[in-house]
């Protein structure tokens, strides 16, 4: 169970803990966990993407933008821009990427 293995890990993790859910030829859809304060770095998406908050909440942050999200929202992530996503409380993510 990818969920619960993240969940599992994030006990011990210093950082966010990704792992695989899905993925086929052109998509991929990972789960990212996160402890309240963790820090996904800055990073930059090579094909579109969206981040949706299944659990807790989340700040996105580009350099003109922060978009706060909480459970069941979602923001679009633009193609080779830089980003970092900071969770305001414990957090589960989907990313999805591809066309």
């Amino acid at each position: 169970m990818t969920i619960n293995d993240i969940k599992e890990e994030l006990k011990e993790a210093n950082q966010p803990v990704a792992k695989s859910l899905h993925h086929g030829k052109g998509f991929k859809v990972l789960i990212i966990g996160f402890r309240k304060g963790m820090i996904l770095q800055k990073h930059k998406a090579h094909t579109k993407s969206k981040l949706t908050v299944l659990e807790g909440a989340v700040v996105y942050k580009e350099e003109s933008r922060n978009v706060a999200l909480t459970q069941y929202e979602e923001v679009e992530i633009p193609v080779e821009i830089m980003h970092a996503v900071e969770a305001v409380e414990d957090s589960l993510c989907i990313l999805t990427q591809g066309e």
